[in-house]
């Protein structure tokens, strides 16, 4: 069960807020656009900053509306750090998110209004609606254990997609690409929040990845899982997809080792395994990080 471990008040709103979450909105910005840049050598910052903002406003969103719908199933009652549980006021969390949502929305708007082009709201749209099908009703997903999946297509495929279109106007497969090692990296970050509240989840009758495979078998899904990164950058070099620099991403080899060992250990200690999620975003950063660079580094000189 889920332990309130976390006994101050400033501790608790920090752990509520999630401020180090927000790198899984961050980075599929900075990769999209480090991708543009390698095969065009263009830079629009204020397509860039404008999408920063709103990707940002939009994630808080889904997190507030996350914290909403998981307190009305009951599976947050002994989540401390829970903003509904922290306010105690669930309409002020839901509205607040909504406003979230509804300013992110139009800043999208604006761009594909400068364009004249809605591809990029259309892909951002679509995104969001994948998000509310997450925990949102009736759809509810995640308690299907289909949550990663879910992060994968929103976070990989329609996110890079979008954020390229924003710069060059035109699809890319080298995109596409890329956007299949992001998807796994802000999977695994969803899939390291299971581990430690398996009895939480049987309780609300939540099916999550771990609740299905155990957490023993879960530890080893993950680690091959975060392993897969490298390989598919080696083949996507090998394809003529990504340049040669792209392998500095082995850089984050020590990351990855650090959030597979460290499950590998913990995974049946909840009190324990429950900090597996901030090493997901460590490697879900500096693997990501390193990936731009890679693609930026050959147009540096």
């Amino acid at each position: 069960m889920t332990s309130n471990t976390i006994k101050s008040p400033n501790k608790l709103w920090l752990a509520a807020i999630k401020l180090p979450m927000y790198s899984v909105a961050i980075m599929p910005i900075i990769i999209g656009t480090a991708v543009a840049f390698a095969q065009t050598h263009i830079f629009q910052g204020e397509i860039f900053f404008t999408f920063l903002t709103a990707a940002i406003l939009i994630l808080a969103w889904e997190n507030l509306a996350n914290d909403v719908f998981d307190s009305e199933t009951g599976i947050d009652q002994n989540k401390s750090h829970s903003l509904v549980n922290l306010t105690q006021n669930k309409s002020l969390v839901f509205w607040f998110g909504n406003l979230f949502l509804a300013v992110g929305i139009l800043e999208i708007f604006l761009i594909s209004w400068w364009q004249k082009d809605f591809t990029v709201l259309a892909l951002i749209l679509m995104a969001c609606f994948l998000g509310y099908t997450y925990q949102g009703p009736p759809f509810r997903l995640g308690y299907h254990g289909l949550g990663e999946i879910l992060c994968f297509i929103a976070f990989g495929p329609l996110a890079i997609t979008a954020v390229y279109y924003s710069q060059t106007q035109t699809f890319s497969l080298i995109s596409l690409a890329t956007s299949l090692i992001i998807g796994i990296t802000t999977s695994i970050v969803l899939f390291c929040s299971h581990f430690h509240q398996v009895e939480d989840d049987l309780a609300a009758g939540k099916q999550s990845p771990i609740v299905r495979l155990g957490t023993e078998k879960g530890a080893q899904v993950l680690t091959w899982s975060t392993i897969s990164i490298f390989p598919l950058t080696a083949l996507f070099i090998l394809l003529g997809y990504f340049p040669l620099s792209t392998l500095i991403i082995l850089a984050s080899l020590p990351w990855a080792y650090q959030l597979a060992h460290f499950v590998q250990k913990y995974h049946h200690q909840p009190e324990n395994v429950s900090n597996s999620k901030f090493l997901a975003i460590n490697f879900h950063f500096t693997s990501s990080i390193l990936l731009s660079f890679g693609f930026i580094l050959p147009n540096l000189f």
